[in-house]
């Protein structure tokens, strides 16, 4: 192995690690608020379309109702979702480090 061979060699680990801790430490944590904060609209969402399945009473339900066939794989993640969270207190406590 010459030279330019181990130099290149050292440059593509260099390369490969770089961008590592560029994911790391700036893109995954970005990512991650950006799902928490979609996820979050969503749930906002599907609430005010479907309060029903929580107890809550709505008088258009009856015309949200015609959504739930288009909604109907994202209202049961939803629902799981919803019913498996500790509460939408801590989770935003957790949001913003209190």
């Amino acid at each position: 192995m010459d030279l330019a061979d181990r130099i290149e060699t050292f440059r593509e680990t260099l390369d490969e690690w770089l961008r590592g801790l560029y994911h790391g430490m700036i893109s995954h944590p970005a990512y991650e608020m950006i799902e928490k904060e979609a996820e979050d609209t969503e749930d906002a969402f599907l609430l005010a379309c479907f309060p029903d399945a929580f107890g809550i009473p709505s008088p258009v339900s009856y015309y949200t109702a015609e959504l739930l066939p288009f909604l109907e794989t994202e209202f049961e993640a939803w629902e799981r979702r919803l019913w498996d969270r500790d509460s939408y207190i801590e989770r935003k406590g957790q949001q913003y480090h209190f």
